[in-house]
């Protein structure tokens, strides 16, 4: 599964990084492509020479040193690359992730890459439980980011207690699980919609809702690097494009309508996600309403049903819907698969804490027609996609294992 794979191995400046040789050469021997990007500080602990004779690669060091190739280097690597992996991952490495600072190479390609990043702490056993390190691991967590480890035992300083790093096996073995499942959906074509639809009432106004698009910007992040070539349909959001994904803005209901429907025919997989507006008004002021003091009475007019219409379309399409509830979640979800006869229904009850709209995590429960039911705890909307693709991945008949 390593065939072919470009893996950046990220060094930083703890005494962990006697073991990262060890990783380079088991990745190496599994016939992984590696790239070593080192801190300065790691230089200090182990040599540039031995990781670029394990690697057979050069090992970048300086963010401006002259490029092996005609290119910005860490622009250039940042987009080759299909994972990286941070080992050892110091309190300090951690902490210029989490606030986007890039003040040397490795850094500079965290910041510029769009693909997966693993990272392996690594430090005193004081130091990992700091508030500020606990904090940035769970905004990085937050981020899609997964941390392997740490581990417990003896330490360098002569403590005791978690904060070592993973041994080189468990590092490698993470990043096998990780690619396991990046190809389950290669060939496939699969199409997304996200975000809350905006019905203008005048040129200035509009009807809308508080969906912030998150959850369907994660479920194409994870279509795409689980292999299916994904369109994402959006209605308005401040959220970055993941990386790869062809996205297509609308505004509207009715906008989101065709432009999904012009391409249901070319798609394997459908996720709506998106919070389309049920009625839109009936008639749109060519210019701002003004305040006169009087009560006005708005008509408003319901929108087509983009995922009964999918429903009533679809030959060989898996199609999958969203549930946001706020009472009776799943009496209402499991309703709305039937009408709708979709293959899997999401259900979320975005009054509870930490699954509303805008939260970074999320509380589903997956529903099928033939009554199995999926309950997940809390995790964040990365982490949710990653069990939907391996639902859909099962949906099309592949033996899917833990």
């Amino acid at each position: 599964m390593f065939a072919g794979k470009k893996i950046l191995v990220g060094v930083t400046g703890g005494i962990a990084a006697y073991k990262v040789a060890e990783v380079i050469s088991r990745l190496r021997k599994l016939h992984a492509e590696v790239h070593v990007a080192m801190t300065k500080s790691a230089t200090e602990f182990i040599a540039p020479l031995t990781l670029q004779s394990l690697s057979a690669n050069p090992v970048h060091v300086e963010l401006f040193d002259e490029p092996k190739l005609w290119n910005v280097e860490h622009i250039a690597l940042a987009k080759h690359i299909d994972v990286v992996v941070v080992a050892p991952a110091t309190a300090n490495i951690l902490t210029k992730m989490a606030i986007g600072l890039a003040d040397d190479f490795l850094s500079t390609v965290l910041l510029a890459t769009r693909a997966p990043i693993f990272v392996a702490p690594a430090m005193n056993h004081a130091m990992y439980h700091h508030p500020a390190t606990q904090a940035n691991l769970a905004l990085l967590k937050d981020r899609g980011i997964q941390a392997i480890g740490p581990d417990t035992g003896f330490q360098a300083c002569g403590t005791e207690g978690d904060g070592r790093m993973s041994e080189p096996v468990e590092i490698v073995e993470s990043l096998a699980r990780f690619f396991a499942g990046v190809e389950w959906l290669k060939g496939k074509r699969a199409l997304v919609t996200a975000g809350g639809t905006q019905e203008p009432l005048d040129p200035v106004r509009y009807l809308g809702n508080r969906s912030s698009g998150r959850m369907g910007y994660a479920i194409a992040q994870v279509l795409q690097e689980a292999g299916a070539e994904t369109i994402l349909v959006s209605a308005p959001t401040d959220l970055p494009t993941p990386f790869g994904v062809t996205k297509l803005s609308v505004q509207t209901a009715l906008e989101m309508y065709d432009a999904v429907l012009a391409r249901f025919h070319e798609v394997d997989v459908v996720v709506m996600a998106a919070a389309v507006a049920d009625y839109r008004p009936a008639v749109q002021a060519e210019q701002k309403i003004k305040k006169n003091g009087s009560n006005r009475t708005l008509e408003l007019v319901p929108n087509p049903d983009i995922l009964a219409q999918l429903g009533r379309m679809k030959t060989s399409q898996i199609l999958i819907g969203f549930a946001a509830e706020t009472e009776n979640l799943l009496a209402n979800a499991q309703l709305k698969m039937q009408r709708k006869n979709v293959n899997l229904i999401v259900a979320n009850d975005v009054t509870k804490p930490g699954a509303g709209f805008g939260s970074p995590t999320n509380i589903v429960s997956f529903l099928f027609p033939d009554g199995r039911r999926i309950d997940l705890p809390q995790m964040n909307k990365l982490e949710v996609g990653r069990h939907l693709v391996r639902e859909l991945a099962g949906l099309f008949g592949m033996d899917i294992k833990e």
